[in-house]
């Protein structure tokens, strides 16, 4: 008699799910616990700073603040609402919001996507996005909270799934915020600190707004490219296709009488349409004219009424625009939403999609629906990047990190490679350029101009590093607005995106592009071209 033996099925352990909420308010617990655990080592760090006055070395010791103690508890409770209110992408996300709502419930993206978006081919469209995501940096971070809504709105009208746009457009701002097609508010605020630590070797050594201008187009055009192809060829078929709902009408017992048209009166109808949205489009048009003319009136100097916009404070215009008091940087999102209202509101006046001041209210409080989701998400973010940042560990790190720099003895590509790679992992603990270059320009500018290799180029080099792991730390601040949108556009609402998810969905476009950044750094050194006028990688 022969015995058949079932075979057992393998049990499988259901993977938990968890909200980006919750693992927000993990992180939270655990940077709490990690920072008493860490404050009763006495772990701290030691590093060199420049005392720009003077040139002199300023030995500065940091150590781990506790919060897991009664004083720094209180202080977490107590600045609660404060880092919420004071959350950068908060306001700029609920400026434009509204915005883009307006431009959506007036019809105008509707318009624009079937008359415009769906002539142009998939891959110009993915190409545009990335590249104006590039450039886009050159104003803070306003490709964040501008492209990512519009990408997501235009893939999805074209029939391509939004998750893919919201990825296209946030790599293209956060792994190419180290570039763009000229200098912009980074390259002011580096300048300082890259012209103090080369002046401990030459004590005239000037750094000009322009150093970087020719490598920052070149990889601009280049990252737009690697980028189109890596999202086209890798992020597309993971991304799939847009899965349609389709709503099964509610039956009842009344009968909706529906009159039959005739051939001539659909023509009719179609052409009275095609009338009010050309007609919308056409003041749509004339409104965007006329608010363009006044935001560029407002940047131009010694005119009658002009330069609303500028720091007059400044002597040179660059600094005017791009300076630290610059009333054009710290307008631009409003200014870019009064732009999307303006033009929202004279389409629907145009088209009579708007027919009173009721119809606005009521169709933006349709496209903002999910910004309350946003919201919850943005203030547990909020409450975790301010307690890491409260507690040191990030300035910690990139002080170590200086340090080994600093212990390095080799000298030339070596070192130049090794210092990229230290840089980009430092970004992930402190994501301000500034914050780390304080830090690093002394134990890198000095050393490597001995080497031949020109401070310049190293202050481009640090832009870069962070490029290469800016879309990917939790604590940057503008990643949460990626998280939210990946969410909001997510069909598995029972499989929320979380934050390893959404780092595991871009991990292909950031190893890619940080290996194209270290062949653009590597290959520029070795060949010698100018980095900007009269500027070259090497002295």
């Amino acid at each position: 008699m022969v015995i058949k033996m079932n075979k057992k099925k393998k049990l499988r352990l259901k993977k938990p799910r968890l909200h980006p909420v919750t693992v927000y308010i993990i992180l939270t617990v655990l940077t709490v616990v990690v920072s008493g655990i860490l404050s009763s080592m006495n772990f701290q760090t030691t590093y060199s700073t420049i005392n720009s006055t003077d040139l002199s070395i300023v030995q500065n010791t940091v150590s781990v603040q506790n919060l897991l103690n009664y004083d720094g508890l209180k202080n977490i409770i107590s600045s609660a609402a404060t880092n919420f209110i004071s959350f950068a992408p908060l306001s700029m996300l609920i400026m434009t919001s509204i915005g883009i709502a307006v431009m959506m419930s007036s019809g105008l993206m509707d318009f624009l996507s079937k008359h415009v978006f769906s002539k142009i081919n998939n891959k110009v469209i993915t190409f545009l996005f990335i590249f104006i995501g590039i450039i886009s940096t050159i104003i803070n971070d306003i490709g964040y909270v501008i492209l990512i809504p519009l990408a997501a709105s235009i893939y999805e009208t074209k029939g391509r799934n939004p998750l893919t746009g919201v990825i296209a457009a946030f790599c293209g701002v956060a792994f190419g915020t180290g570039t763009t097609i000229f200098t912009g508010s980074a390259e002011v605020s580096l300048i300082p600190y890259t012209t103090s630590a080369a002046r401990l070797v030459d004590a005239n050594f000037h750094v000009s707004l322009l150093s970087n201008l020719f490598i920052m187009i070149a990889s601009t055009i280049i990252l737009s490219i690697v980028g189109t192809i890596i999202v086209e060829k890798l992020i597309v078929p993971k991304s799939g296709k847009v899965k349609e709902k389709r709503e099964i009408p509610e039956v009842t017992g009344e009968i909706e009488v529906i009159e039959n048209l005739d051939e001539e009166s659909r023509e009719q109808e179609r052409l009275n349409t095609e009338y009010k949205e050309k007609r919308g489009f056409k003041y749509a048009l004339i409104a965007s004219i006329i608010m363009l003319f006044l935001f560029i009136y407002s940047v131009i100097p010694n005119l009658p009424l002009s330069g609303m916009l500028l720091d007059m404070n400044e002597d040179t215009y660059l600094r005017q625009i791009f300076g630290e008091n610059s009333y054009f940087q710290d307008g631009f999102t409003y200014m870019m939403s009064l732009l999307f209202i303006v033009t929202g509101l004279a389409y629907g006046i145009g088209s009579k999609t708007y027919k009173s001041d009721r119809d606005v209210y009521e169709g933006c409080h349709e496209s903002l629906k999910n910004l309350g989701g946003i919201l919850i998400l943005i203030f547990f973010a909020s409450q975790f990047i301010f307690i890491f940042r409260k507690t040191n560990i990030g300035t910690i790190l990139t002080g170590i990190v200086a340090n080994v720099i600093d212990s390095i003895s080799f000298g030339g590509i070596p070192l130049l490679v090794i210092a990229i790679l230290l840089m980009a992992v430092a970004n992930l603990f402190l994501t301000t350029p500034q914050a780390k270059w304080v830090i690093l320009a002394p134990v890198i500018v000095p050393p490597l101009m001995q080497f031949n290799i020109a401070p310049q180029f190293l202050q481009f080099v640090l832009r870069a590093a962070d490029s290469m792991t800016n879309g990917i730390t939790p604590l940057s601040t503008f990643f949460v607005i990626f998280i939210a949108f990946l969410n909001i556009y997510n069909t598995d609402k029972e499989k929320p995106i979380g934050v390893f998810g959404a780092i595991k969905m871009i991990m292909p476009y950031c190893l890619i592009i940080s290996v194209t950044w270290l062949l653009i750094l590597i290959g520029w050194y070795i060949i010698g071209l100018p980095i900007g006028p009269g500027v070259y990688p090497t002295i």
